[in-house]
């Protein structure tokens, strides 16, 4: 069977985070999480996203879901790495 890569997808958090210049600690209080779950968000460790989390960052940033995460196709993954 062949090896097939799908992509992934990219959790633009830090980059939206840095474009607003909000903290993680203000992110942190105001979606009430905590900021080891935060950082992990920001440096894309996290293996399967949660809905609800997703939820409350957008609520948080007051923004679209198309804002924090995005998918990179098997073709352009290759060349960022």
């Amino acid at each position: 069977m062949e090896d097939i890569n799908f992509g992934s997808i990219k959790i633009k958090l830090d980059d939206l985070l840095k474009a607003r210049g909000l903290s993680k600690s203000k992110l942190s209080h105001r979606a009430e999480m905590q900021r080891t779950q935060i950082n992990q968000y920001c440096s894309n460790q996290v293996t399967r996203l949660d809905t609800a989390v997703l939820a409350r960052l957008c609520t948080a940033l007051d923004c679209k879901i198309e804002d924090l995460l995005e998918f990179v196709p098997y073709q352009e993954e290759e060349k960022h790495a």
